[in-house]
């Protein structure tokens, strides 16, 4: 359903969208966090929390939103849906876009206020940093701390001073601009994945600014990247959702040499040829996968020599190839052949990264 102004009901303030489907503790959690952040701030403050749980969670929801102030809303499961319905119901002109798994800083919201109001119009939306939460860490958590593909992007805004896009994790958002580029998208085949990279360049592409402010910080939870199930999870979801912009941002389609195709042909290749020789093209799969799993381990070092960083970056390494197998079946799922050797291309910001950071 279309975002659709309702300007007769927005009043100065921000509203806090939050998606749910389940996480009961940890909203919890949040929930609190934003009602201590919403005193803090020099205008009007709400949540609204757009939930798709089941029973009980969705009751135990109800009564957490009861219990800090926030409006419950039955919603849909996309993500992108809800919070397009969060941003409907909203009762002010700035919108602020949280995930369930995060906790708010105290003063998160009156900077993302004063960011916005003392902004020029052009700069439409304001992110934060979202940091991994230190306590809790698994050995999981410590090796995927190497990899910039599960929590890489909510970092950046630590680093740049603007950006193309931004994850919704912590991103506030002029309601003007957001009706105007139509809000998130709904039509995305996975429920999780590639929204905030789509709304970011229509955001972009309208000629609006995301500026950055690194002290409106969000943390979050660790459970996110705590075990192995966790992980893998989140990096095929993204491996599918990299496919779905590939199709909707042609214009940022790149070859890319996915390891996991490249080893699914090498293991068809080793299968022809003379029967007495396919002992020997075997030796070819393994071969291939070594030369493939050190060209990604290497970046991944940080330039560090030690042999516990050797193994948690081989270690990184493997499980990134999950992100690779989401891709391969986001091409199955979209029946595009082509897409097996294909990614996305995100923005180049290098230009807009802070003083201090440019080597």
């Amino acid at each position: 359903m279309p975002v659709q102004a309702v300007s007769d009901r927005v009043r100065p303030g921000i509203t806090v969208v939050v998606p749910v489907k389940g996480r009961v503790e940890l909203t919890r959690r949040l929930l609190e966090s934003l009602e201590k952040s919403a005193a803090r701030c020099p205008e009007p403050a709400e949540v609204v929390v757009v939930d798709d749980s089941d029973s009980p969670e969705a009751a135990e929801h109800q009564e957490s939103c009861r219990r800090h102030g926030a409006r419950y809303v039955g919603g849909p499961a996309h993500v992108g849906a809800k919070r397009n319905l969060g941003a409907r119901l909203a009762r002010h002109d700035l919108l602020c876009f949280v995930d369930s798994d995060c906790r708010a800083a105290p003063e998160l919201l009156s900077r993302h206020v004063q960011a916005l109001r003392g902004a020029p119009s052009e700069v439409a939306a304001v992110a934060g940093p979202a940091l991994l939460a230190q306590e809790g860490q698994t050995a999981i958590s410590r090796i995927m701390n190497r990899s910039w593909l599960l929590n890489g992007h909510h970092e950046d805004p630590l680093h740049h001073e603007r950006m193309t896009c931004a994850g919704t994790s912590n991103l506030a958002v002029r309601r003007n601009a957001f009706e105007a580029v139509g809000g998130f998208p709904e039509d995305s085949p996975h429920p999780l994945g590639g929204e905030d990279i789509d709304f970011g360049l229509r955001l972009t592409g309208r000629g609006h600014i995301t500026a950055c402010d690194p002290e409106a910080v969000v943390t979050h939870d660790a459970t996110s990247t705590d075990s192995v199930r966790a992980v893998c999870r989140r990096l095929m979801n993204y491996g599918r959702s990299e496919q779905w912009l590939c199709l909707v941002h042609r214009q940022r389609r790149r070859f890319r040499l996915n390891p996991v195709s490249v080893l699914a042909l090498t293991g068809l290749a080793s299968l022809g040829g003379p029967r007495g020789t396919r002992g020997r093209r075997a030796l070819a799969v393994p071969a291939v996968a070594g030369v493939l799993l050190g060209a990604r381990t290497i970046p991944l070092l940080h330039g560090e020599r030690s042999a516990g960083a050797l193994a948690d970056s081989v270690a990184c390494a493997l499980l990134e190839c999950f992100f690779d197998l989401g891709a391969v079946v986001g091409a199955v799922e979209h029946r595009r052949p082509d897409l097996l050797f294909a990614g996305f291309e995100m923005p180049d910001d290098s230009a807009y990264r802070r003083t201090d950071d440019r080597s």
